[in-house]
């Protein structure tokens, strides 16, 4: 399938950046509607429209008349902006693509792997049910009217500028300084990471499929590793030799750091590993090619690169300081490693 017409509505985050690359890269004819704002450059031969989505008659003024074979939505999070697009797109498009979350399954699982059938339900964090009232609103409309949407739950997705670790470039100072960081739990806990280069591949590769239209796909990658090697092959990729941690039982950390409770007993938690056989079958080149050890060299040879991005935070150095010294006994440290 080539020379689609794809609209991107972002196109130009961690993920989506690398889709529309990959939608190019197939031969798409490639259309990114943002407010023209992010430091992002968009890759040669994408089409840039200039509008904003929370404002509908903006988007009318800038898309005219046209048509698509597939609308990726990556800039919606509640019923409402979904309501926006399929009065925007209806009759438009041969597919409506929502980017959901793989946080939205039934947390904590009660089987792994996760699969599409895994019951959708999380009680701990409002952006999970958020996205799962968006996927009821979109699937009623299929069923109701054959309104024409695939649904898409990645899970915890990350490029060059993306670090997945809970302190940031922040940690990475601290790692460096030879000052303690905080992994919660123990650190055994199963976390899937999937670089957004291989996303793409399997993202793009339903966009116009028309076997996809009323499916859901989790899309993640196969590689499962524990935070404390996730945490650990940061620190070898920034050089550092005899990192230590600490670990800190996630039901204290999400006391002491209210903000940031509902994503760490929502989804940080609890092990995850998904089930990868849909999408496999639908995007027979669908893999992983950079597990994180890669990954991590790439971020941190980034940063390096470019000191203006790092975004140290003092006031969370300290914070991580105030944590460590309030868990008091539930905090045990590992390390030197």
């Amino acid at each position: 399938m080539t020379n689609r017409r794809i609209l991107y509505i972002g196109g130009t985050g961690a993920i989506s950046t690398a889709c529309v690359r990959r939608s190019l890269a197939r031969g798409d004819e490639v259309t990114v509607l943002n407010r023209g704002t992010s430091r992002r450059p968009l890759p040669d031969g994408a089409r840039s429209v200039i509008g904003d989505i929370r404002e509908p008659q903006s988007v009318r003024d800038a898309l005219g008349t046209q048509q698509f074979d597939a609308v990726a939505e990556f800039t919606a999070f509640t019923p409402e902006h979904v309501q926006t697009d399929m009065d925007l797109f209806e009759g438009r498009t041969g597919q409506y693509v929502f980017i959901s979350s793989a946080s939205a399954y039934q947390k904590p699982p009660l089987r792994l792997p996760i699969t599409e059938s895994t019951p959708l339900r999380n009680p701990f964090w409002q952006y999970s049910r958020d996205k799962i009232a968006c996927e009821d609103l979109l699937l009623s409309a299929y069923r109701d009217r054959g309104f024409p949407v695939t649904v898409v739950r990645p899970s915890h997705t990350y490029d060059h500028t993306l670090l997945p670790n809970s302190g940031g470039w922040t940690d990475v100072v601290r790692l460096r300084a030879g000052k303690p960081v905080v992994i919660h739990g123990d650190g055994t806990s199963l976390w899937t990471l999937t670089h957004s280069d291989d996303f793409a591949v399997g993202f793009a590769g339903i966009l116009g499929h028309p076997l996809a239209i009323g499916e859901a796909f989790t899309i993640t990658g196969d590689h499962v590793p524990t935070w404390n090697q996730i945490y650990g092959w940061l620190a070898d990729a920034a050089g550092v030799t005899s990192a230590q941690f600490v670990h800190i039982a996630s039901e204290t950390l999400a006391r002491l750091d209210p903000d940031r409770g509902p994503s760490l007993l929502g989804d940080k938690t609890h092990s995850v590993v998904f089930d990868n056989s849909k999408i496999k079958r639908f995007v027979p080149e669908f893999a992983t090619t950079v597990l994180f050890d890669e990954g991590a060299r790439r971020l941190i040879a980034h940063y390096d690169a470019h000191p203006d991005e790092q975004g140290y935070d003092a006031e969370k150095d300290a914070q991580i300081d105030r944590f460590i010294a309030a868990a008091g006994p539930d905090a045990a440290a590992s390390g030197p490693r």
